[in-house]
């Protein structure tokens, strides 16, 4: 069995999604249940995997290597190391909540929405086991099709428009994608001898591209994976999905899509064009820090507590993308764990805002206040998850922010303390925009009459909500149970990027 391990993780929910469609309409508790053991089945699956996982290694584990298409060389290739593993069991973790979160909120073609959540849970899974660069474009791509059917069935009244847009923007990054993965496998034909996308034998034949073409294809790479983070100036699309997406939309969206984006960069870019992302991190990291403060002063402008929530995600996802070209071992590990926090803390704004939504059927933040007094217990939650977001010491969103900050101070590859800096001010800024939210939502009298009525968070909503809370404390106050998943990881990573990098790089970095 272990060897087909992955196997078995990807094509799981997959498979057994599939009965999902065969059921009667009328039969929606039946269907809700169904769905919600497939996703704790597959969740209870990547914990088996996690205690098999040899975390003294930073190699691929688990690999399954089988021809695909002889044609073209290309192989189901799949295997995982800990940064995989870390966004696997974020995976596992964040569906069967999503699902969960929908139990009273989706009335209409019920059976589908949970057939498509599971499709993309397979999907997701996919994208972080791939190794051959067909196989992962193929897990890519098929995100998009589910993705784009929640978004547009059973979102709000401008779905269409949201969901045309994201569609649009993804699928634009997705071609530019495509196009690098195809040149590139053509011009490392010469050194492996035949046409090939396995990234193992890639990553050393990238090495002999002139410095010109890694260059091209860096940008091709990046721009790709950019507008799914998304960075700024990429994030426009962003926001409208957010908005429009129904509550289990928004927290995959959120958890679970844009680190497709962070994890490519790490993957792929780093470690097939060292000599490019060297030369290129200045024109990266500005525009992290650009979107790190951008997307923190936007926030403080919103009126809506959907765009509000969307907008911060711009804003951290850029300490992920700076720790990430900071190129050192605490910024990025700092990086991968915060890819894990902001998913939970993240995905548990949008399941608090979903929770208000469906009570009020607005996201107005004007429409507000006091809810306190009425609602005690969800009001608790809330300033947790708030003070997750922020980075309060204690909480997880702390270890990821201080870890990018501290490693980024005095990066080689960054050459300047200023990104730092900069950032920092952002880190002040979070605090002012979600504890303002906090303030104008919960705090003070309740000055509309239609929230004197409000019910206090329930049992399903707790169900929902309650795993994150653990894992927001979990790491804050135990980091190192989750660092170490991914640290011999990460060293390798940076290892092999030093070994790779020529002449020319680490002039660059001298003359710097």
């Amino acid at each position: 069995m272990e060897k087909y391990l992955l196997s078995i993780l990807i094509f799981f929910p997959l498979v057994f999604s599939l009965p999902l469609l065969l059921f009667k309409k009328d039969s929606e508790r039946i269907i809700k249940t169904y769905a919600v053991a497939v996703s704790v089945l597959t969740f209870a699956f990547s914990i088996y995997i996690y205690f098999l996982f040899d975390t003294t290694t930073g190699d691929y584990q688990f690999i399954e290597k089988y021809k695909w298409i002889a044609i073209i060389n290309s192989d189901y290739f799949v295997g995982i190391d800990g940064i995989s593993l870390l966004l696997i069991l974020l995976t596992t973790l964040i569906m069967p909540l999503s699902i969960i979160a929908s139990w009273y909120t989706i009335k209409i073609r019920v059976k589908e929405f949970y057939f498509l959540i599971l499709l993309m849970e397979a999907g997701l899974i996919g994208v972080f086991c791939s190794i051959d660069l067909v196989l992962f474009y193929v897990f890519w791509e098929f995100i998009l099709i589910p993705m784009y059917f929640l978004i547009g069935v059973w979102g709000a009244e401008n779905r269409i428009y949201a969901t045309l847009k994201f569609f649009l923007y993804t699928m634009t990054g997705s071609v530019l994608l495509l196009i690098g993965i195809i040149w590139l496998g053509f011009l490392c034909e010469p050194y492996i001898g035949e046409f090939s996308l396995d990234l193992t034998k890639l990553k050393f034949a990238a090495l002999t591209l002139p410095l010109s073409k890694q260059i091209i294809l860096f940008i091709f790479f990046t721009l790709g994976f950019l507008i799914k983070v998304p960075l700024f100036p990429f994030h426009t699309w962003l926001p409208d999905a957010h908005v429009q997406a129904p509550t289990a939309g928004s927290v995959i969206l959120a958890a679970l899509l844009l680190k497709m984006g962070t994890y490519g960069l790490i993957r792929f870019s780093l470690t097939l064009f060292p000599d490019a992302f060297v030369i290129m991190t200045p024109y990266i990291a500005t525009l992290a820090v650009v979107g790190i403060i951008y997307g923190a002063l936007l926030s403080l402008a919103q009126k809506d507590m959907k765009k509000l929530v969307a907008y911060s995600s711009v804003s951290h996802l850029g300490f992920i993308v700076l720790g990430t070209f900071a190129l050192t071992q605490t910024a990025m590990q700092g990086s991968v764990i915060q890819m894990i926090n902001h998913g939970l803390s993240t995905g548990a704004l949008f399941l608090i805002v979903g929770m208000i939504y469906e009570r009020r059927h607005t996201k107005e933040i004007k429409e507000f206040g006091g809810l306190m007094k009425v609602m005690p217990i969800f009001s608790g939650i809330f300033l947790v998850i708030c003070l997750s977001s922020i980075g309060l010491p204690g909480l997880n969103g702390f270890i990821g922010e201080f870890l990018v900050l501290v490693g980024a101070y005095d990066s080689p590859n960054l050459g300047s303390n200023i990104y730092v800096i900069l950032s920092t001010t952002a880190v002040i800024f979070s605090a002012v925009y979600l504890l303002w939210l906090f303030q104008r939502v919960m705090l003070g009298p309740i000055t509309n009459v239609k929230n004197k009525s409000l019910k206090d968070i329930n049992k399903n909503e707790l169900l929902s909500i309650v795993p994150i809370l653990i894992f927001v404390v979990w790491i804050g106050v135990q980091p190192n149970t989750f660092l170490k998943i991914s640290e011999k990881s990460v060293e390798k990573i940076l290892v092999n990027f030093e070994k790779a990098k020529n002449k020319f790089s680490t002039e660059y970095i001298k003359n710097k």
